[in-house]
Order: C-alpha cells, then structure tokens, then sequence
C-alpha cells in the first residue's frame, strides 16, 4: 500500500472513530451551557430574575471560563486528554443539574460561576488534541465537523427544551427544573465512557494499524520540524510571553466577535424570536431553523477553506456575512424578515469557525498550542460574558432587542478590520498543506 493510501485510510479511520465521539460530547456540553435561555420563559418568573439579573447570571459563566480556560488546558497536557476530559464532562453534568436547585439571584449567580469553572478548557482542550491526529491542511474540514455540535446543539435541544418545560408540575417540580436534571444526565454518563474509552494519543489507539500510527507521526513530525525551524509566528516561551505574544492577542480579539454572537443568541433568542407573540413550543421549533442551516453551511465552508488552502479570508468573509446580516436584522420588526437575518447572522458565525482555528493552529507553534489556544478561547469568551450581560441591561433599560445587539455588531466589525489589517502576518514560508484525503 502506497504512503498516500495509508494516509487517506488513516484520516478516514481517525473521522470516523473519533470525531463524532467529540462532536456528542460538545453537543451535550452547549446544551447544558444554554438550556437556560428555554428555562427563563418560566424560571425567571418563578424565581425573580430580571433581564440585567438574568444577563449577568448568564455572563458569570464566562468569568469563570475565561479564570480557568489556561490552567485547564495545561492540566490537560500533564494529566491526558481521556482522564481531564473525562473530569470536564463529569464536572459539567453535576453542576448543570444542580441549577434545578437554585433560588433567586445570587444562587443563579453562584451556579452559572461554577458552570463555567467546570467546562473551561473542554474546546480549547479538544482542539488541541486534534491537532495530535489530523495535519494541518484537513483542520479546516475537521474543526468544522467537530464544531458543528454547538449550532446542531440549539437545533437539537431547543424543541426538547421547549418539551420538558411542559412537564411543569410532574413529581412536584417545576418544568424548568426538570429541563436541567434531564438534560444534564446525558454529561455524566458520556463522562465515564471517556474514562474508559477515549485514546490519549494516536499510540494508544486500538483501531488503528502500525502502518497508520507510522504514517500519522512521520506527518506530524514533518510539520513540527517545520514550525520549529520558523514558520510559525507563536512558538516556544514562558505560559505568560504566549498568553500576551501580540499574535495571540489579535486572534483573540478576532474571535471575541463570533464569540459574543454565538454565545449571546444562544442564550438570548428563543426570547427574541418569542417576543413576537409565539407560543413556547413554537418558539423551540422556530429557535432550531437557523442552527440547522448554518450546521450544514458550516460543514461545507470548512471544506472551502481546505480546498483552497486558504485561512485569512475564508475566516474574513464569514465574520462579514454574520456582522452585515446582524446590523439589518436590528432594523427589522417583522418575524419573516427577523428570522432571515438570525438565519445569515448564524451562518457566518459558525462558517467562521473552522477556518478561524485553523488558522490560529498554523500561527502557533506545537510548543504554544497548549496556553495559546486556551487563551484565544478565553479571551474570545470573555467578550460572552460582555455581549450577554450587555444585552440583559440595554434591553431591560430601553426594551429593545435590536438596540441590545449593537455591542456584538461593534465586536464583529472591529474582528474583521483587525483580521484584515494584519492578513499577511504569520504565513508560514514555503509552507505547502497536503490535499485532503
């Protein structure tokens, strides 16, 4: 068998076994981090939780991710990727079902806190392991398929959601507590089939061949020669000169726009899209319809960027769509018109995604993957915690949607300036990525 078929056969191996196990468990973490925007419809009535209440609550969350985003992902390195991920995933389900539990403001502030503390690390950490599989020229296609959990996550769980919160008064509990203590179960049992079954790295995997191993780090050793030799602009150094190198930085200023989107209408939209007079059931329906989309878009532009090998501008154009297709939604006060543009506006937040950290894994090297991936992501979330908390005080101050979405539109637009601007910065001389497979 020639190199290139063991090398064909390998990927094909590695997509089919591993990714969608990553892509269930990103699935079923998105759904605890944003069921709760399904159980506010009744839970902050019940509890007493007000827009800015309810905003900021859901924005602690990202605090905490962002305190814990580095240290998780260097735990990861030293611990392996099956026992961390494994503790992530145990962690997360506990604490998303224990926000059945909360009370009023200050447990829910409390809960979303520790929620984050405890799924900190899970993408950054997976994207790293990634890169231990797949060579660079196929990551744009693979971070595409494993991050198409986060838009199928909404359009999977918002019509469950909408349905358990149905089961209002069942055993004495509200509905909304029953969504959460449903939901979260899926986290803990997928947290012991990690332990027991995710493969540390490709050498400790069972289905793949000696020819396969050896093709995969003969691969992976002819990039990191080259990255090591200066290709690329973020490689070795102390945690801190990675965490602050001026490429790190500018990529997580980038990413903090797509971040805010995604995360700020994960949370908020069922309310948006209820806000036009629909019923719950309605609303979960309707909720899924652009996450549907925008998973199969973004699969296909994963595929774009590989194909052509580029990164700059198949992360630009995306960042461009979503910023252009959020500023005339704002204008909109009709639904059918409303929902185009959440359609487009998701489209290119999540088309954006597999060329962006493609990209970001090009730019640093094997030695800074570790704390600069982490970083981009935390930084990138931090701009969650302002976009969602953000919306919660513009909206209950001025009880306008559109007006709440300005800061995120002003984050996209600075993304795509800043990612233009500095195109030309990082490009790995004679660096030529292998065709997909």
């Amino acid at each position: 068998m020639s190199s290139d078929e063991i090398g064909a056969s390998t990927l094909k191996r590695i997509t089919t076994v591993l990714v969608p196990f990553l892509m269930i468990c990103y699935l079923v973490s998105f759904i605890d981090r944003v069921n709760v925007g399904f159980a506010a419809f009744q839970m902050n009535k019940d509890i007493g939780l007000t827009p800015a209440v309810f905003g900021l609550g859901g924005g602690l969350f990202f605090i905490s991710y962002f305190l814990f985003e580095v240290p998780s992902n260097l735990a990861m390195k030293k611990f392996g990727a099956r026992k961390w991920i494994a503790r992530i995933m145990l962690s997360w389900g506990i604490i998303s079902g224990c926000t059945a539990l909360v009370s009023g403001p200050n447990s829910f502030y409390v809960v979303r806190f520790l929620l984050g503390a405890a799924e900190a690390g899970f993408f950054p950490g997976v994207i790293l392991y990634l890169t231990q599989w797949f060579p660079a020229a196929t990551r744009g296609r693979i971070v595409s398929l494993f991050y198409v959990a986060v838009p199928l996550s909404s359009f999977v769980g918002s019509p469950i959601s909408a349905a358990l919160l149905q089961m209002d008064g069942i055993g004495g509990l509200f509905g909304w507590q029953w969504l959460f203590i449903i939901e979260a179960t899926p986290a803990v049992l997928l947290a012991v089939f990690t332990y027991f079954w995710l493969p540390d790295t490709p050498n400790d995997a069972k289905w793949l061949s000696a020819a396969q191993k050896q093709w995969l780090s003969a691969t992976l050793e002819a990039e990191r020669q080259r990255s090591g030799a200066g290709g690329a602009p973020v490689r070795e150094g102390r945690t801190w000169r990675i965490m602050f190198h001026p490429q790190v930085l500018l990529l997580s200023l980038v990413y903090a726009g797509t971040s805010a989107a995604s995360n700020g209408l994960s949370l908020w939209q069922p309310q948006i899209i209820k806000s036009f007079g629909l019923s719950t059931i309605q609303t979960g329906w309707l909720n899924a319809v652009p996450f549907a989309v925008a998973s199969v878009m973004m699969i296909w532009w994963g595929g774009v960027s590989d194909r052509r090998r580029e990164r700059v501008w198949t992360t630009a154009l995306p960042l461009a769509l979503s910023a252009c297709a959020l500023g005339a939604g704002m204008m909109t006060r009709d639904l059918l018109p409303a929902m185009l543009f959440m359609v487009l506006t998701l489209v290119g937040t999540y088309a954006f995604k597999g060329p962006f950290w493609a990209l970001s894994t090009e730019r640093l090297g094997p030695a800074a993957a570790a704390a600069g991936l982490a970083q981009i992501n935390a930084v990138g979330n931090l701009a969650g915690f302002a976009g969602t908390y953000l919306i919660g005080v513009i909206k209950e101050q001025t009880g306008s949607f559109a007006l709440a979405l300005t800061p995120i539109l002003a984050l996209q637009v600075i993304g795509f300036i800043l990612l233009i601007a500095n195109r030309g910065k990082g490009a790995e001389p004679g660096y030529e990525p292998q065709r997909n497979h």
